[in-house]
């Protein structure tokens, strides 16, 4: 009970902070028109130096900026934490596969599943996330001012393969522009200390107790700063860039939850017809009570409990392959994340004025399921990595950080359709793991 409480005075607070940075925002807009209207520039002059103006900005050398310097603490304390939550989280990660005395076959089988399903779940979200955006439904028409700060050099892709390795550890982690580096470094370094086995059980205990400090920090972070942070973000977004955004972030909203939940009810069936022939509809029918229990609770963790004995009571599968697939899967499998990620990488840099490319999309994909195989199996998790593929990107302007805003209030009904695809992608991978060994019990399967 108490735990119910906590979570929905999470969700009531930033829904509170959105609603109030609307009302806020809206109402310092029709006031700037009506004083601009009137002859009274100099009133909202004095209103925007005080609390929305741009304190770094060549004009804001006077500026107070109040709402500009919360939300920008805010922002930071998040973007603090990128740099050791990919490195830590994707350290431990690794470490976890080989947490059974039959990883072999099991293993292998395991992670080419999360795979598959990661490659085909980023392919088509960013098939419908470019169509979405080819259709206009993204497009934001910025200010000409600032619409010069969000172009971007061009590139080549290929680099970011080249610049996979890092040539300096320390360089590579002292920047969030370099986080594909980082989860190299991650994977590497989780791989390593399977390797050593015990020899790496003190490196790997400091590991988990750094995970714990930043998940502590990430909760209270989010859950007490966040609200001011995006109450003052949204109401400064609203007053001095006006109403533009709104229907792009509702676009955004709906076609996200739409597709997430789409590919949700057919993916994931459709891969166990495919490689195992099983009736993909029974699968589909005694799994929608986790799916509904995510959407419920975001988080993966909170639902492994009640996966498990899914998996085992009705599914047919073997408790001592599913001890393994599910406690994997809750820590590398957030499928829905990536494709989350797609959307409101896509929605930001549009908005941001940065024109989106198939081949960036390529590059997006990877950086995505790259992060998202490090994200916490915790609520807000996918939503605060999104700044990650945007790092990676190098789409980090202040227009894009003004849609990471907006997509950082607005997520949370996202958030909650993209749970349902992380906790029964783990049990598709579970069963077709279980069928390909030969341990699933058909009868129970089929009852």
């Amino acid at each position: 009970m108490k735990e119910q409480k906590k979570g929905m005075t999470i969700v009531k607070k930033m829904m509170i902070a959105l609603i109030g940075g609307l009302v806020v925002g809206l109402g310092c807009l029709f006031l700037r028109e009506a004083l601009n209207s009137s002859g009274n520039e100099s009133v909202w002059n004095m209103i925007n130096m005080i609390f929305f103006q741009d304190i770094t900005a060549d004009d804001g050398t006077k500026a107070l900026g109040l709402f500009y310097i919360i939300g920008q603490l805010f922002m930071h304390g998040l973007q603090m934490a990128i740099v050791p939550l990919v490195l830590v989280s994707l350290s431990l990660a690794m470490c976890s596969i080989s947490n059974s005395t039959r990883l072999g076959q099991i293993a292998v089988k395991t992670i080419l599943g999360f795979l598959c399903f990661y490659v085909c779940g980023a392919f088509l979200g960013c098939v419908v996330a470019q169509g979405i955006k080819n259709l206009g439904f993204f497009n934001v028409t910025l200010p000409s001012g600032l619409a010069e700060a969000s172009t971007i050099d061009a590139y080549n892709p290929l680099e970011v393969i080249v610049n996979a390795i890092p040539t300096n550890i320390v360089s590579a982690c002292s920047t969030n522009n370099s986080v594909i580096s980082v989860v190299v470094v991650a994977i590497i370094l989780g791989l390593c200390l399977n390797k050593l086995g015990s020899k790496g059980d003190a490196l790997k205990k400091v590991l988990e107790s750094l995970n714990e400090v930043i998940q502590m920090f990430l909760n209270f972070w989010i859950n007490k700063v966040g609200p001011f942070g995006i109450f003052c973000l949204i109401a400064r977004t609203f007053a001095v860039y006006g109403v533009e955004y709104i229907l792009p972030v509702a676009a955004y909203v709906v076609t996200a939850m739409v597709t997430l939940l789409a590919i949700c009810a057919v993916l994931y069936p459709l891969g166990i017809w495919l490689t195992t022939r099983l009736n993909p509809f029974k699968f589909l029918k005694k799994i929608a009570k986790v799916g509904v229990f995510g959407f419920s609770t975001n988080s993966s963790a909170a639902c492994l409990p009640l996966n498990t004995r899914t998996c085992i009571d009705e599914l047919g599968c073997s408790e001592e392959i599913t001890s393994f697939v599910l406690p994997t899967g809750m820590t590398i499998n957030m499928n829905g994340t990536t494709i989350m990620h797609m959307f409101a990488v896509t929605f930001i840099a549009t908005a941001a004025g940065i024109n989106v490319t198939p081949a960036n999309m390529v590059v997006m994909a990877f950086l995505s399921i790259c992060a998202a195989m490090g994200t916490p199996a915790i609520p807000v998790a996918g939503t605060t990595m999104i700044y990650t593929v945007l790092s990676g990107m190098g789409w980090t302007s202040e227009l894009c950080l003004i849609g990471y805003a907006l997509v950082m209030a607005i997520n949370r009904p996202v958030e909650m359709a993209l749970l349902p695809l992380n906790v029964i992608g783990d049990a598709a991978v579970n069963v077709i793991v279980n069928a390909k060994q030969g341990e699933l019990d058909e009868k129970k399967y089929n009852s």
